[in-house]
């Protein structure tokens, strides 16, 4: 751009703008290049006004483009941008496919102008590949360059001629002075020439038809850009119009003309046409050599040869730089010493011989001082320019040696820096600078000790003996070593030998022999303006730190202490979190006679370890259980507490003994009122060994998965319940029968889902490894859920509960009832048959009290309750009584006075039976106990009681 910007007004346009050709197709290492214009208004499409490298076969079909087409310089006109297109074949002027046979590639870029674009530059790569960001800019570079030359007239402004009065006298001077006329008619595009204009524009009467595109036509191609770009500043400025170009002639000549005009105005200020004069000015015109001029001044040597290697033009700055003048025109430039270079001259005639400019950097033998070389084929043989960049090279040597130091310095740094912050406890912050720290020092050990309680502790050591790292861990921070001092001072400690360390700390001169090192560096950790620690750098050998390894040193100790600061926080958090999981969810699943089971959670692992995903099993009544999987929406610690509230609900409302859709309907109330930002999903069952029936609701929660013995998985279709808090019940239940064996499968999304991978995608996963493995070890069976799901390495943004289930029936002869009239002989009915079943169980010694207990619940049913009545007894871990009846109202313990005939029943069944309670049915209520298969159940005890009762 520096040589482009030398060239003075002299230089036509077009020449100015192959040079620039030159310049942008040697940046681009290409073939050729083209410059399009539009025309002036009334005159469509764009017009070939300069080429560079190109043959004209070639160049002929690219001289008018149509503007409504789609090839790069009219889509780049359009639409304002950069063009590529990566792949040109051989085609005519208007497909989108029109191109070369000798280019790979066209990259095109707009020639601004001040109301949109004045035309396109386009260059012919041989390469598919997209041109790099810097070759774009360097493109636009030129066509704004290209943009100021078209907004130069070419010949200064001069004012309009005197007026002369017409008569005989004005037309003679203008015959003598081969003067013309012409007018332009807008609204018709017609030209009007008179003969002298007819006779200077060379043409004649019956050739010209007075359209100016056939004016256009003859203008040289490489002055059209001049012409347009003339003609379209007159109409939009309202003004004069001259400018000077070439015109081919009809006989194969080419002459220079002389145009000045004027806009005519209509209506006050509406540009109808234009009005003006021509004359002949080739004579004045073949005198001048504008390129010559221009080269002859630039600032960078330059000469031209011909195809023998003679040189035919030097200028001012090549002959200072070769020393003998205009005296070197006419030799062969391989005379030349400075030029004597080895490999020059292949170079030489490999350019000649080629289309595409070439450029190296040479060492001249002589001077031994660098130079650029950038060789241009011409057709008259080749244009060499070379520029002394000796000091150039040198301040580049000596900034790239830097600049290669300072980025490897930033590198080290930044490489810290990002393995720091995915650093998660002190433990990782020493894996991190173990790693990132020590190779390029060529450091052997490595120790970061912390302030706890007025001593060191060592958090994390490599390349120590153990008994070293226990020999200074835990020492108070009082004494005199080289970690308290760069504690107290602050100040980094370090000491090159044995020796040098031996005689600071006299004390303590054995221990680099204890941990076989050399060298060290005592780096203190200040974060937050108070000191944390300090990071002990060792060397197994001595060795001298230089000031730039100490400032980095300290540099990185920065880091390492802001880092070391927040994974200590960190630590501290994740045991309180892990604290207060661990008292959130069951510390163990209890042993139920209707199930195993074996749960997993898994929290995400980004952030803290807790969130609000649950499971539970609580055992009910008659061997039936509970089964919950629930999961609040977040994760963190609100979302725990949300959990841990919602989980104490669910028990306190599973010892109501309600059904599941109505559990569902108070947990919803509880999440209601959290606010509207509280949601949770929930699963909740109760499966009854007795029958083999699971009932289960869900709000909003993902489907069990069912595995029968067979091996067959399958989800159950489950009513679309809205999360809790985020509906109103009712909630729908569904109910199973469960085959002996069967396993249930509860979990929560994030075991199934993840950004990755949509929920439906993994259940199927899940039924595809359940498929594959059913195994009796629950606990493997957890362990290969969640490998599969959840793999080690994948990171999860959501925690994962999962709660495997195996079902059990009880035998039939297990489980016994029998109606019973609702009259008080149903009580001497109940003994009988409680007596008979458990001789039957050899359960005698249960006899007595269980008599006693069906006695008085059957009793209470007569008295309070109302029909049908019925009694059932369990045999299972313990002995179940239960009686039912079609009453919902239930019965409380009331404390009796010494006066109260009655009102103790409900007392003596507390008191002989392990538990008791009532839960409600379909059809009224079922009052039931239980009692141990061995134990105080004896009639002693019973007696016992009667006698504290009296």
């Amino acid at each position: 751009m520096a040589i482009l910007r030398t060239i003075d007004d002299g230089v036509t346009v077009t020449e100015a703008m192959r040079l620039a050709l030159e310049h942008a197709v040697a940046e681009l290492g290409g073939i050729g290049g083209m410059v399009h214009v539009g025309g002036p208004e009334g005159l469509r499409g764009l017009h070939l006004v300069a080429s560079s490298g190109l043959p004209p076969a070639l160049t002929e079909s690219w001289m008018r483009i149509p503007d409504d087409g789609g090839l790069p310089p009219v889509r780049a006109v359009r639409e304002g941008t950069r063009i590529w297109l990566p792949t040109v074949s051989h085609g005519e002027p208007g497909t989108t496919a029109a191109g070369t046979d000798c280019g790979q590639g066209l990259a095109t870029v707009p020639v601004p102008g001040p109301d949109g674009p004045l035309g396109a530059l386009t260059v012919v790569t041989d390469t598919p590949h997209t041109p790099e960001s810097g070759q774009w800019s360097f493109l636009d570079s030129v066509a704004a360059w290209v943009a100021e030359r078209l907004g130069r007239p070419l010949l200064p402004k001069e004012p309009p001629p005197p007026e002369h009065p017409p008569g005989p006298l004005l037309q003679q001077a203008l015959e003598a002075v081969r003067v013309g006329s012409w007018e332009w008619v807008m609204a018709t595009d017609e030209v009007r020439l008179d003969d002298a204009a007819m006779t200077v524009l060379g043409f004649s009467p019956d050739e010209f038809d007075r359209r100016a595109e056939t004016w256009l036509d003859r203008v040289h191609p490489d002055d059209r850009p001049l012409v347009t770009a003339e003609v379209d500043k007159a109409i939009r400025d309202r003004s004069s119009y001259g400018t000077e170009y070439r015109m081919n002639r009809a006989d194969g000549t080419v002459g220079w003309v002389q145009v000045r005009g004027q806009v005519k105005l209509a209506d006050g200020d509406r540009p109808v046409g234009m009005v003006g004069t021509v004359w002949d000015t080739t004579e004045s015109r073949s005198a001048r050599d504008a390129i010559s001029r221009a080269l002859r001044h630039m600032s960078d040597g330059f000469l031209t040869l011909d195809h023998q290697w003679r040189i035919t033009f030097l200028n001012k700055e090549a002959e200072r730089v070769l020393g003998r003048g205009q005296e070197l025109i006419g030799h062969l430039v391989w005379d030349l010493a400075a030029l004597q270079v080895p490999g020059l001259r292949s170079l030489c005639e490999e350019t000649a011989a080629g289309s595409a400019p070439t450029g190296l950097d040479i060492l001249a033998p002589r001077t031994r001082r660098w130079s650029h070389l950038r060789l241009v084929p011409l057709p008259e043989g080749l244009a060499v320019f070379f520029t002394d960049i000796h000091e150039k090279r040198m301040r580049d040597a000596e900034r790239e040696a830097a600049a290669h130091a300072q980025a490897d310095r930033a590198a080290r740094v930044g490489e810290l820096t990002a393995a720091l912050a995915r650093a998660i406890g002190s433990q990782g912050v020493v894996d991190a600078v173990a790693r990132h720290v020590l190779p390029p020092f060529g450091a052997a050990g490595l120790m970061i000790q912390v302030i706890e309680d007025e001593h060191t502790r060592v958090v994390g050591s490599v390349g120590y003996p153990q008994e070293f790292v226990d020999r200074v861990d835990h020492l108070p921070v009082s004494g005199r070593t080289a970690v308290t001092d760069a504690l107290l001072t602050r100040t980094p400690q370090f000491f090159s030998s044995p020796e040098e360390y031996a005689s600071r700390y006299p004390n303590q001169a054995g221990q680099p022999a204890a941990g076989h090192k050399q060298a060290w560096a005592f780096l203190p950790l200040i974060a937050s303006d108070h000191p944390v620690g300090v990071c002990v750098i060792s060397f197994d050998r001595p060795r001298t730190f230089t000031g730039e390894e100490r400032t980095l040193l300290v540099a990185l100790s920065g880091l390492v202490a802001q880092a070391l600061e927040r994974a200590r926080l960190f630590d501290a958090e994740h045991v309180r979190a892990q604290e207060l999981q661990r008292g959130l969810l069951p510390r163990a699943l209890p042993s139920v006679p209707a199930c195993t089971s074996a749960a997993r959670y898994l929290p995400a692992r980004q952030g803290m370890d807790v969130g609000g995903d649950w499971y539970d099993i609580i055992p009910l009544s008659g061997d039936r259980v509970a089964l919950v999987i629930g999961d609040v929406m977040g994760h963190g610690t609100p979302e725990a507490a949300t959990m841990g509230r919602l989980r104490t609900a669910v028990h306190t409302l599973t010892d109501l003994e309600l059904p599941p859709d109505e559990i569902l309907a108070h947990l919803n109330d509880i999440v209601a009122e959290l606010g509207d930002d509280s949601y949770a999903t929930c699963l909740y069952g109760v499966y009854d060994p007795t029958t083999g029936v699971w009932a289960f609701a869900c709000a909003g929660h993902p489907p069990p998965a069912v595995v029968r013995p067979d091996g067959t998985v399958d989800f159950p279709e489950v009513a679309l319940n809205p999360p809790l808090g985020a509906g109103a019940p009712p909630f729908e239940s569904v109910e199973l029968a469960l085959p002996e064996g069967s396993l249930l499968v509860l979990y929560t999304d994030g075991l199934v889902e993840s950004v990755s991978r949509d929920i439906d995608t993994g259940m199927a996963q899940l039924a595809r490894l359940l498929g594959e493995d059913s195994r009796d070890d629950l606990d493997l069976l957890c362990e290969k859920l969640t490998a599969g799901l959840l793999p080690a390495q994948q990171q999860s943004a959501d925690d994962a509960a999962l709660l495997v289930v195996r079902v059990r029936r009880l035998p039939a002869d297990s489980v016994v009832a029998w109606p019973l009239s609702p009259e008080p002989r149903a009580a001497g009915e109940a003994r009988r048959r409680v007596r008979e079943q458990l001789s039957h169980w050899g359960l005698d010694e249960l006899t007595m009290t269980t008599e006693l207990l069906a006695s008085e619940l059957v009793g209470n049913v007569v008295r309070h309750a109302k029909g049908p009545v019925q009694l059932r007894l369990v045999r299972s871990r313990t002995l179940i009584c239960e009686v039912s009846d079609g009453s919902l109202t239930t019965p409380r313990i009331r404390r009796a006075s010494e006066t109260d005939e009655g009102g103790r029943g409900l007392q003596l069944v507390a008191a002989l039976s392990q538990r008791w309670g009532t839960r409600y049915t379909a059809t009224g209520k079922c009052i039931w106990t239980e009692q141990a298969l061995t134990g105080p159940e004896s009639p002693d005890a019973v007696m016992s009681f009667f006698d504290r009762a009296a």
